[in-house]
């Protein structure tokens, strides 16, 4: 009798513990959601670590001949990603937010943030609306597939953190990602 209470429980267990992987199943949405934040956590805090008067700046010395400020390069995280992110959920992006450089009205460094943490969001529910079958279909607009479209945001966000983390060194700020933690 004690050996079958344990055999039970050993099965109920067994049960609850597979149930639950399956229901913690990782999906592509939720990998790539993963890879955003991730990304997010680097990128967002960079922003802020700017201050505002610094935020047109732009080096100067060496190979640096027009390239974009600190500010434009937060701006343009943003503006592609509602662009590439709009392909992947077929949802149109709002009004002025998506393309190569941002609205024209966002100058402030406040403004600037809102509009980055806006589009990771934007990015976050677009990557949420793949499956295993609609992230290998072509993106709205292009022959690209939605997963690569997602694969190449996070790339290109991460490509901009390296330009700002370059920038914030060059004024004397560490990159709070590069930051030790304090314990």
């Amino acid at each position: 009798m004690r050996n079958s209470a344990l055999v039970f429980m050993a099965l109920a267990v067994l049960a609850s513990a597979s149930a639950a992987a399956q229901q913690s199943k990782a999906s592509i949405a939720s990998e790539m959601q993963k890879q955003l934040a991730s990304v997010e956590r680097q990128v967002v805090p960079a922003a802020e670590a700017m201050p505002e008067a610094r935020y047109n700046f732009a080096p100067t010395q060496g190979e640096f001949q027009g390239v974009r400020t600190f500010g434009s390069q937060v701006k343009h995280i943003a503006a592609t990603s509602y662009m590439w992110c709009s392909a992947i959920s077929g949802e149109a992006a709002p009004e002025g937010r998506a393309g190569e450089d941002g609205p024209a009205s966002i100058t402030s460094k406040a403004d600037s943030v809102a509009y980055l943490k806006d589009a990771f969001a934007f990015c976050s529910n677009a990557y949420a609306s793949m499956d295993e079958t609609t992230a290998l279909q072509p993106a709205k607009g292009g022959n690209s597939t939605r997963l690569a479209l997602a694969a190449l945001n996070n790339a290109h966000c991460m490509d901009h953190y390296g330009q700002m983390a370059v920038y914030l060194r060059m004024n004397g700020i560490v990159p709070p990602a590069s930051r030790r933690q304090r314990q």
